[in-house]
């Protein structure tokens, strides 16, 4: 009797858009849609990409289709992931495209799946399932597109437009529940943070791209004990630790979720109560992964999703972490940080510049005036190895 598991086989495919200015390469938008399929349980068969004037209908052009289906044939791949969000319409004209045993997924339904596979408490859970649930919403006209092979007449079309309609008001219903049980839990941590208010302790929050080793930077600082993987989004619920700073006073270190190119809207909308917990934040504990070869391209994200939650004046310090990962001709090269944000080199696997990390903190905690300056880096990105393994 076979019992073990076998992993769905993916094609992974990639657009992008000629004239349009990003710091993205399509080639590396696609190896972190690979990571995210893999975090998820599935096995890449391949990668397809292409550069067009505008997305199509279709996603991909007429071409390019005809490649899929073909790849189709020769790999016998079962899901077909994109690696942007796809309209509800892109979406059905690809399943109709390639037939009924592929299915269409996008970038951002499997985020949604990665995040639904490591949200452990209740208020996670909560978060997650009013993501999926504002995501399905527009798309629920796809799941009764089978009533339309049926073709017309009798028993088919007023019924399945019947249940269209109860499965809107059922999902809309849904997401009303899920925002009011958010809501309790938005007021439940605002009390908390009226209480460290009176008591006086500042709060520093771990911030920075996913998989950049925040958690395993939270347990070096702290001892706190947090599960670390080399996976994206390995920590998905908000863990508060009390940590003594180098002038004595305590201070309570915060790790949130990480962010990533491309978050989708529906997700930062559902995460609000939790990323109160970064706008409510006295210091920003910036973690980059300076190992990792778009280390530029990551902080720049970050910067954009901290302009987005109007956070650009907050004290900050950057930690530019898994130092250890680099050649010593790489680091050699390299000077971190600029302005008047202080930039510290830092390994949580060796506790190379944890001391001098927790130093910069103190100061900023001091400081009574907040820091305008943002992190310089560029040029960063040629001096980087491309190691990253078996940090969280």
């Amino acid at each position: 009797m076979e019992t073990a598991h076998t992993p769905e086989q993916a094609l992974l495919v990639g657009v992008g858009i000629k004239g349009r200015r990003s710091p993205w390469t399509v080639a590396d938008s696609l190896d972190e849609l690979a990571q995210l399929a893999d975090t998820a349980g599935a096995e890449v068969a391949g990668t397809v990409s292409q550069q067009l004037e505008a997305p199509s209908h279709t996603y991909v052009g007429k071409g390019k289709l005809q490649e899929i289906a073909d790849a189709r044939r020769a790999m016998g791949f079962g899901t077909l992931i994109c690696d942007d969000e796809l309209t509800p319409t892109q979406q059905q004209n690809l399943e109709r495209a390639l037939g009924e045993r592929v299915k269409v997924i996008d970038r951002t339904a499997l985020i949604l799946d990665v995040f639904a596979r490591h949200a452990r408490t209740r208020e996670g859970r909560l978060q997650v399932e009013l993501a999926q649930a504002e995501y399905l919403l527009p798309r629920l006209a796809g799941q009764w597109s089978h009533l339309e092979r049926l073709g017309g007449g009798i028993g088919t079309r007023g019924p399945g437009e019947t249940q269209i309609e109860t499965d809107r008001r059922l999902v809309g219903q849904r997401i009303q529940r899920l925002k009011q049980e958010l809501e309790k839990v938005r007021r439940h941590r605002a009390q908390y943070r009226a209480r460290r208010h009176r008591n006086r302790l500042p709060v520093v929050a771990l911030v920075g791209y996913t998989n950049a080793g925040k958690s395993s930077l939270l347990n070096a600082l702290s001892g706190a004990g947090v599960l670390a993987r080399g996976q994206l989004f390995s920590t998905l619920d908000p863990v508060t630790r009390k940590v003594r700073l180098p002038d004595g006073s305590d201070a309570l270190l915060t790790d949130t979720v990480g962010f990533i190119q491309k978050l989708p809207t529906t997700l930062v909308a559902a995460f609000r109560a939790t990323l109160e917990e970064v706008q409510e934040a006295s210091v920003l504990l910036h973690v980059v992964d300076i190992s990792h070869p778009n280390a530029a391209e990551q902080v720049e994200v970050v910067e954009d999703i901290l302009r987005d939650l109007d956070m650009t004046d907050t004290p900050r310090v950057l930690a530019l972490n898994k130092v250890d990962l680099l050649d010593s001709n790489d680091s050699a090269g390299f000077v971190p940080g600029g302005g008047s944000i202080k930039a510290v080199l830092t390994s949580a696997v060796t506790g190379a510049g944890l001391h001098q990390l927790l130093q910069a903190v103190s100061a900023q905690v001091s400081d009574d005036v907040p820091s305008r300056a943002e992190p310089a880096f560029a040029g960063a990105k040629s001096r980087r190895g491309a190691a990253r393994n078996g940090h969280g």
